[in-house]
């Protein structure tokens, strides 16, 4: 498949005015793709999403620090959900998997970098970006943050715009790598002292290299204040072919 045909979906839905079958027809699109995520992760118990690079390979230190982060996350009673690709989102995959929790994905077709991992119970293909981090917030009830790029930098600020703006509940984000993000939490203080931001919008930012902390800031700010347990709150239904969202590709 060439890059253009991978990037199709979304070139074609950003492009500008089309007909009105066309703009239909797209509408019709989306909304098969939100069904399939709804219909894929709606009997899970509750996820914590782990953004991360693509980029880092198992021997590197980011790579094993959110293996163990995926572990730690699965022995609070979450499912870890990614999205789906290598790097950090297959380590934390991975070490959900190693520890017997469940492990999800919501992976993008994309021209590179973006095949699925082999540890997911689970895992849905999405063609739209907006579709996917809509399925990936909607169940999620902390955020955990590792190295990465432009991608890893769009979901960060994402998760940071709903709780300010109290589009969803203020759920705790993590953000680990003390070093590699510390210009960014310089310029973030910057922001609170000009007056772009307030400081109780990071007041659920936790900025930190202990993998200790991190799942204790977990425990504190989001098992026990929503008081969450392991099962998901909803039965599938039978005749209608709902299922739980485990041992499948959608």
């Amino acid at each position: 498949m060439s890059m253009e045909q991978k990037n199709g979906w979304d070139a074609k839905a950003l492009e500008g005015p089309k007909s009105r079958w066309k703009e239909f027809v797209f509408t019709l699109q989306v909304m098969r793709e939100f069904i399939k995520g709804f219909r894929a992760f709606h009997f899970l118990p509750p996820c914590v999403t782990v953004f991360g690079s693509a980029r880092f390979a198992g021997e590197h230190d980011y790579y094993q620090k959110a293996r163990r982060m995926g572990a730690g996350i699965s022995e609070l009673g979450y499912t870890v959900m990614t999205g789906g690709g290598p790097g950090i989102m297959e380590a934390a995959n991975r070490g959900a998997k190693e520890a017997g929790g469940l492990s999800v994905g919501c992976n993008i077709i994309l021209p590179q970098e973006q095949g699925h991992n082999a540890y997911m119970d689970h895992f849905t293909t999405f063609h739209y970006f907006f579709v996917r981090k809509v399925i990936m917030f909607k169940y999620s009830y902390a955020f955990v943050i590792f190295p990465g790029g432009m991608g890893t930098m769009d979901e960060m600020f994402e998760a940071l715009t709903l709780i300010q703006t109290g589009k969803i509940s203020g759920f705790p984000v993590i953000v680990m790598g003390g070093e590699y993000w510390q210009e960014l939490k310089l310029f973030l203080d910057r922001m609170v002292q000009v007056g772009t931001i307030s400081k109780q919008d990071l007041s659920l930012l936790l900025f930190t290299d202990s993998e200790e902390e991190a799942l204790q800031y977990l425990r504190e700010h989001s098992v026990n204040k929503f008081q969450l347990g392991r099962s998901g709150r909803f039965t599938p239904l039978r005749w209608l072919g709902e299922r739980l969202g485990v041992g499948k590709a959608a």
